[in-house]
């Protein structure tokens, strides 16, 4: 009797259904495995970024929805090439002639590596922007030389809408510098030029008291993490002293702040008296009917048109 069972497991290894089988459990536990190390890899990274780099300030479920992302993305690459692999294997089992087949896929692989080398490079660089956290959807950025909020993120491409409403759809592949202007937050960075002649210590006082009370505003005391404030004299220039004015506000809230504190500094400067200087332009005026050659001199009379036509002086 086991003489009998060993020839028939011999048998069965030597038909072709014996290493087809075999085929397929070997390509599923590599599948598994694959998986497996991807998602343990993908966990690494995101971990260190959300302990040490910039995603920190991920929500759990956010660092979930772009591990599973990346982990789709590294087990599907993994699956293919394995599954692809094992069918040239079982087409060789069943005695097909996979020369040709394995040449052609060859040459295919080629042209289809030449032809979609960017769409590769577009999904690469979208995983690094999930892992590094360069940005999300919602944040402000300039990204291609096109600039606006982020719409939609996908690992093949970006869509940006611009404050004109214009939709910019830009491939991950064609970024190469990442701008994010809503990351925690931002600078009010303001230069104000005032006439020469004026008080600048009393200028700076008004600044400053104009970024306090900006600041104790309830309904800006906690969109603003420091008061603006003057910082230095940045120059003086052809009109005027530049005094530079600096301050931090909540990223997402910039704009509206830079805004605030410049309608506050007119009504301020206007109270106080301290003026903002203008271009001076000087127009000079003149009798058409006067030589200019002569100041106050007597009219010179052209020749008629008649004169003209008759060739006459």
């Amino acid at each position: 009797m086991p003489d009998d069972l060993q020839e028939r497991a011999l048998a069965l290894l030597a038909d072709p259904i014996g290493p087809i089988l075999l085929i397929l459990v070997i390509a599923g536990v590599v599948i598994r495995l694959a998986r497996l190390f991807v998602r343990g890899t993908v966990k690494a990274l995101l971990d260190r970024e959300t302990s040490e780099g910039t995603a920190q300030e991920l929500s759990a479920v956010e660092v979930k929805k772009r591990m599973d992302t990346l982990e789709a993305l590294g087990t599907n690459v993994i699956r293919a090439f394995v599954l692809l692999i094992a069918l040239v294997m079982i087409l060789g089992e069943l005695n097909f002639d996979i020369g040709p087949a394995i040449a052609g896929l060859g040459v295919v692989g080629i042209a289809v590596g030449f032809g979609t080398q960017s769409i590769v490079r577009d999904y690469f660089t979208g995983a690094l922007i999930l892992v590094e956290n360069q940005f999300g959807k919602g944040d402000v950025v300039s990204i291609a030389g096109v600039s606006g909020t982020v719409e939609d993120f996908s690992l093949r491409r970006t869509t940006l809408r611009d404050l004109d409403g214009i939709v910019h759809t830009v491939p991950n592949g064609e970024i190469k510098v990442a701008s994010n202007r809503t990351r925690v937050w931002a600078r009010i960075n303001q230069d104000v030029t005032v006439a020469y002649g004026t008080d600048i210590d009393r200028a700076t006082r008004v600044v400053n008291d104009v970024g306090i009370a900006m600041a104790a505003d309830p309904e800006w005391r906690r969109r603003l993490m420091e008061a603006p404030h003057v910082e230095r004299i940045e120059a003086m220039g052809e009109y005027g002293v530049t005094i530079k004015i600096l301050g931090l506000v909540r990223a997402t809230e910039q704009w509206a702040a830079g805004g605030e504190l410049r309608k506050r500094l007119l009504a301020a400067f206007a109270t106080h008296g301290i003026e903002i200087p203008r271009p001076q332009r000087v127009v000079l005026a003149r009798d058409p009917g006067l030589d200019p050659f002569q100041q106050g001199g007597a009219t010179l009379e052209g020749p008629t048109q008649d004169e003209l036509l008759a060739g006459t002086d």
